[in-house]
Order: structure tokens, then sequence, then C-alpha cells
């Protein structure tokens, strides 16, 4: 499986971030609307994303649900019938909820930046540190750390969990 170093901080606005996240990026900026459902899965999230009506991919991760820097293993799946295949998944294990959000993405090396306006929550900022097959979180933590730092996020600004644990009752 692939894996990567994750954080996800809670911001004040995007504006704001955005202006940082451009000045250090190489690539971006990249708009992307995104519609997640969450099924019942026992060893881990899975997730169908949307992106339109023939174009989403399904999503397995696992992680730990911590604040700060943390290891993510996933594997995903394109399909061009999300609709369909939300619809199966759903009938065979049941949902765990859906979020809804505006993503804008930038790249900083090997590191995808995501400024997200989450309905129902607000404005959020995640990194994702892509590590190499062998190589140790360590690694991918030192990165994630330095940007967090270059992008003025505060420790106590960091979340644990995923924004559908967020949107939980």
């Amino acid at each position: 499986m692939a894996r990567n170093i994750e954080i996800k901080a809670r911001i004040g606005g995007i504006a704001e971030m955005e202006a940082r996240a451009a000045a250090l990026a190489d690539r971006g900026p990249i708009i992307i609307e995104q519609d997640d459902t969450f099924f019942a899965c026992p060893n881990g999230r899975l997730k169908l994303r949307a992106r339109t009506v023939d174009d989403g991919e399904l999503i397995f991760y696992r992680r730990a649900d911590q604040s700060g820097p943390k290891e993510s293993f996933y594997l995903l799946a394109r399909t061009r019938e999300p609709d369909a295949l939300r619809e199966v998944l759903s009938l065979a294990y049941g949902t765990a909820g859906r979020v809804r959000k505006l993503r804008t993405l930038y790249w900083c090396g090997r590191t995808r930046i995501h400024l997200d306006r989450v309905e129902g929550l607000g404005d959020f900022l995640e990194l994702e540190v892509i590590l190499a097959e062998y190589e140790p979180p360590a690694a991918g933590e030192a990165v994630a750390r330095e940007l967090m730092e270059r992008l003025g996020i505060r420790v106590e600004e960091l979340i644990e969990g995923a924004y559908i644990d967020l949107l939980a009752p």
C-alpha cells in the first residue's frame, strides 16, 4: 500500500493561508469539488470520493487518530460510476456519513497542501507528505513539521481523526 505522513489543522480562513501555500508551492492551485461517502469498515476507513458523475475513486486507508504528524496507509481504485458504486456499497455495508468539500490543492515538492472548505465544519489545512517505498516515517514527519512552521500552523490547531468524525453528532 502507498503511504504518506499527514496532518490536519483547523484554520481561520482560506484566503490568508492560500497566500502562504502559494508562496511555497511549485504547482497549483487546482480547485476540486469532492463528495465523500464513508462506509462501515472495521479495519480502517473506506470512502467513495465522487468528483463528477463519471469520475470517482474508492479509497481505503488506515491511520492513527492523533493530532500530530501520522503515517497513513492507503489504496485506491478509480471508478467511472461513483453513484452506482455508492449505492452498492451503501446496501452492502451501510453508510457512516458524507463529507462535501471544496479543496484547493497545491504541491510543494512531494507534499500535497490541501486547503479545504468543508460543508458544515469550516476551513482546514491538510498536509500529505508522500513517502517512498522504504522511507522511514520520521523523514516525512520532518518535512511535515517544517511546512507547518513555514505555513504558521501551531500545534494547538492540529486535529485528530477525519472530517467525518467532526460531523458526527
